[in-house]
């Protein structure tokens, strides 16, 4: 456990494209959390706390809570697939950059809306379902928090 006078939590990073969430514990300590691809959940990753407070680097990004749920949401939508409203709405959101891609032109303000509510909404659903299966770096009030 970490403990870090004035660091105010949580914060949010991107670790060489990867989400990782530095938290408080119920003791005040701190705990990192990095995003697994494999699995959409939420592995430990204390190691990386002094690395990205005290050290950085040039893959090692503080980011706003949007900007967190955005990657995160990206990723799972990139490297998840199953069944489900959730993979439904990541589909969605796949078709949307599709249609943007082949037409090789940039989002519209609506496209960009609908994309980041959906991302928005898929991070509390699949936040809360890590949650029911006891994942303890399950947090759905990120993506409420955001604005």
């Amino acid at each position: 456990m970490t403990h870090v006078r004035g660091l105010v939590l949580p914060k949010f990073y991107s670790y060489y494209d990867s989400s990782l969430k530095l938290v408080e514990t119920e003791e005040g300590g701190v705990a990192g959390w990095r995003l697994s691809r494999d699995t959409g959940g939420w592995r430990p990753a204390n190691n990386l706390i002094d690395k990205v407070l005290f050290v950085g680097g040039d893959e090692i990004h503080q980011i706003e809570r949007d900007e967190f749920v955005w990657l995160t949401e990206q990723d799972r939508g990139r490297y998840l697939r199953g069944e489900g409203p959730v993979f439904a709405l990541y589909e969605t959101v796949r078709g949307i950059e599709d249609s943007i891609r082949d037409e090789r032109r940039y989002p519209t303000a609506r496209e960009q809306a609908l994309i980041r509510g959906i991302r928005r909404r898929t991070f509390v659903m699949f936040e809360e379902q890590l949650q029911r299966a006891g994942d303890p770096g399950a947090d759905p009030t990120i993506a409420t928090a955001a604005s």
